[in-house]
């Protein structure tokens, strides 16, 4: 695991023992299994994360009362390569719906050797969520931001083989 937060963004990365293809649809089709249960907007308990797999589609929670929580939206995907999508979030980690206002999170996925991925995740353009844009990169750059996540997602890699 490393990372690194310098200027308007951060980066972190990890190495998963699996192929590039299969890597990628555990990182999106299984979001739920691995993300942190404590990093949630939403208000109801969490029934499912979903990612709808195409530009202009959306990453939202799902609470068990039918609410949603549409915190990002698909900018790029190109399976099994990268998906880039919007951070839909304000500095007060609430909702932020004016596009221009959002940072840009990239997950590549790189053959490491044979049967295994490397992770990176580049979270970028964090100065476009205005004041105290800082505090969020350094939220999201801390251990317990991104870098936590891949170790997150890491750990469920390991555990599925």
């Amino acid at each position: 695991m490393t990372m690194q937060a310098t200027g308007t963004s951060t980066r972190a990365e990890v190495v998963v023992d699996l192929p590039p293809d299969q890597a990628f649809r555990l990182f999106f089709d299984d979001m739920a299994s691995w993300w942190n249960p404590d990093h949630h907007l939403i208000e109801a308990e969490l029934a499912e994360m979903v990612v709808e797999p195409r530009v202009g589609g959306h990453i939202y929670d799902r609470g068990t009362d039918g609410s949603e929580c549409r915190w990002a939206t698909v900018l790029a995907y190109e399976p099994p390569h990268r998906v880039v999508f919007s951070w839909n979030i304000t500095t007060d980690w609430k909702l932020e719906t004016d596009q221009a206002k959002t940072s840009e999170v990239e997950v590549r996925f790189t053959p490491a050797g044979e049967g295994r991925t490397r992770v990176e995740l580049e979270h970028r353009n964090l100065d476009r969520h205005g004041s105290g844009w800082e505090g969020m990169r350094d939220a999201v750059g801390s251990p317990g931001g991104w870098p936590n996540g891949l170790e997150r997602f890491g750990a469920y890699v390991a555990g599925q083989r």
